[in-house]
């Protein structure tokens, strides 16, 4: 059988669920689920093999931004549009609870633009009734050309099968990029850095900036299938080495045990990890 492949960029505004979706398609996590705005800084590519064809998908920042030409979303920006140029075509993935028609239209309305075929996905489907979402499919597909239009629940894995067999009709005879073991562009230091980064952000999302900068420095696997992780925190203001600390150091212990246990659980081995804090 021909090696197939296909990109597939997920757009959308921030919490869609683009990372949750991901991360089910892949089977590991490899982009962090947070509910500060866009958590994700960096386009990430999850690989899904379906026997002979290769699906790239990427995870881009949150479109929020789009139209804003402020100096502080450059980088964001320019990560969305190549997360966008890259693929063959784009998943725009919608929170069904929270639609916003006019802030729908002028996103589509800029993605339109690039001329590739789009596929509309309602994530969180379970929070709302389909009946609903009719008039709206109805209404969108009036005012653009919609390739397809899908409703699935990212979190309690309902639909996504049936989005990765309508995705594949769509992939195109090509050597593939990855390795048949790969699951993402992201080596392990990336990933053990971004799942402290969720960690930090889910115990303290509205104190802390979700631009920390965060460095694996050490790796090494020990003896009996164990694991010695070294990180290091960049903090820009002293006041943030108080709130990450806590009282007695308690907060940073949170972390690290929460941090620990999500790492065990994803490389299946026993963590040693160490933490600490750098004021730049």
């Amino acid at each position: 059988m021909k090696s197939k492949i296909l990109k597939i960029s997920i757009v959308g505004r921030t919490n869609a669920g683009k990372s949750t979706l991901i991360n089910k398609i892949v089977g590991e996590k490899i982009s962090i689920q947070n509910k500060k705005i866009n958590t994700t800084q960096e386009t990430i590519i999850g690989v899904k093999n379906i026997k002979n064809i290769q699906l790239l998908f990427y995870d881009t920042p949150g479109s929020n931004f789009i139209k804003n030409s402020s100096n502080q979303v450059k980088i964001l920006k320019k990560n969305l549009w190549h997360g966008i140029d890259e693929s063959d075509l784009i998943l725009y993935l919608i929170d069904s609870h929270t639609i916003n028609m006019s802030f729908l239209y002028d996103q589509l309305g800029k993605i339109k633009e690039v001329k590739k075929k789009i596929f509309i996905i309602f994530n969180k489907i379970d929070l709302i009734s389909k009946k609903k979402l009719l008039p709206i499919i109805s209404e969108i597909n009036n005012k653009y050309k919609i390739e397809s239009f899908f409703t699935l629940s990212a979190k309690k894995n309902i639909g996504i099968e049936e989005l990765l067999t309508e995705l594949i009709q769509y992939a195109y005879s090509s050597k593939w990029i990855y390795s048949e073991d790969e699951i993402t562009n992201k080596d392990d230091k990336f990933i053990l850095s971004e799942l402290l980064r969720e960690t930090i952000l889910t115990y303290l999302h509205k104190e802390i900036p979700y631009n920390i900068n965060i460095v694996t420095s050490h790796y090494k696997i020990l003896k009996h299938s164990e694991v010695k992780i070294k990180q290091k925190i960049y903090i820009n203001e002293k006041r943030y080495k108080k709130i990450i600390l806590g009282k007695n150091g308690t907060m940073i212990k949170k972390i690290r045990e929460n941090c620990q246990k999500k790492i065990k659980k994803i490389f299946r081995k026993k963590i040693h990890l160490y933490l600490e804090l750098i004021s730049q």
